[in-house]
């Protein structure tokens, strides 16, 4: 199970160095809250690498000049996981 966490955490990184590098050069310019890096690193954090790059993907592509903009959160996980400080994933701890 840990070992299959590995490319949503990689993922994670990536997200981590843009969000700390190129996003602040653009400023607070997103129509949408949350922004669009910090919806797909929740999508990837939840969903997993494919669902969730598919899901920052479509909302990249409405995030436009037309866009109304607004309050735009993931849509529910089937399951959810442990995200540390960082915002790597951990299996959720089983009660």
């Amino acid at each position: 199970m840990k070992l299959m966490l590995i490319p949503r955490n990689v993922c994670v990184a990536i997200l981590v160095a843009y969000r700390a590098v190129i996003s602040p050069l653009y400023g607070d310019v997103c129509r949408y809250y949350p922004s669009c890096s910090r919806y797909a690193m929740e999508a990837i954090q939840q969903h997993g690498v494919v669902r969730g790059i598919w899901f920052g993907t479509r909302r990249i592509l409405r995030c436009h000049p037309w866009a109304a903009g607004g309050v735009d959160d993931i849509p529910e996980p089937r399951r959810r996981f442990e995200t540390t400080r960082a915002g790597f994933v951990l299996a959720r701890k089983e009660q």
